[in-house]
């Protein structure tokens, strides 16, 4: 697992507000969490399924981005000049078919990648295509696996980031108020099964007729929750990990938008 010479990581869980189809828009307060989140010591910074369109399904394939997409670069850009890695929810355009629910990864070095949601909910499949390959990101000596939603319902998906030696693994959903104690069951679950932290950052906005539930979260590896947001504030989960030890603080962040909402 994680050297004995790995830095302490701190990971912010950007429990957001978004607005429905409205990328540029949703791509400012990207970017104000993440300036927010680099000035409280965040080395990366993650956002939920879908967060910079919202989980419009049925808008998926016009809302579906370029691999060079503009607002990508604006991420990677934020992610240079605040040396953090940022992690964004996106519909990605795929030329053989129906777009992907991704992950873009952008990093201090200033270049980008993609995780694509490889185990889609009933229903997703008329929109979207499933991605196939494991997201794995190292960051100071610590490796992280990506999930996305459904991904992590999958045990089979877990038990992949634990044999690729994965130190975090880290979920970025749609989670609704229903769902919500059967999902946190189940990454508890996983972290005890693995040994390894479980982070989940979930929506707060209604979006695409779903209520949200927030409660972005962390689980040590002895399953136990250990950090949790206040239910649907706009929030920061500052996670820190340091040999395989979790820790943590929520920064809430509704002095943003107290100028207006930005949820639909």
């Amino acid at each position: 697992m994680t050297t004995a010479t790995a830095a302490p990581i701190t990971i912010a869980l950007a429990q957001l507000p978004i607005s429905k189809a409205a990328v540029e828009e949703n791509l400012q307060t990207h970017l104000a969490y993440i300036e927010r989140a680099a000035a409280l010591g965040a080395n990366v910074v993650a956002f939920p399924e879908l967060s910079l369109t919202g989980y419009e399904l049925a808008l998926l394939n016009q809302l579906a981005m370029p691999h060079n997409d503009k607002t990508f670069a604006a991420l990677t850009a934020a992610a240079v000049a605040t040396n953090t890695v940022v992690i964004a929810g996106c519909p990605l355009h795929n030329p053989n078919g129906k777009p992907y629910i991704a992950a873009v990864i952008c990093f201090p070095s200033g270049e980008h990648t993609f995780y694509l949601k490889q185990h889609l909910h009933e229903g997703e499949d008329v929109y979207c295509a499933p991605g196939h390959e494991s997201g794995l990101i190292n960051v100071n000596g610590t490796r992280i696996a990506l999930a996305v939603c459904a991904d992590f319902t999958h045990l089979s998906h877990s038990a992949t980031a634990a044999a690729q030696q994965a130190d975090v693994y880290l979920a970025s959903a749609l989670i609704s108020p229903g769902g919500c104690a059967n999902d946190a069951e189940m990454l508890a679950t996983i972290a005890k099964r693995h040994q390894l932290p479980v982070l989940l950052v979930n929506h707060v906005s209604t979006t695409g007729g779903w209520q949200t539930c927030g409660n972005s979260s962390g689980w040590n590896a002895a399953g136990e929750l250990t950090i949790t947001a206040n239910g649907t504030q706009p929030s920061l989960v500052l996670c820190c990990i340091h040999h395989g030890a979790l820790s943590g603080s929520v920064e809430v962040m509704a002095h943003l938008h107290q100028k207006g909402s930005v949820t639909d």
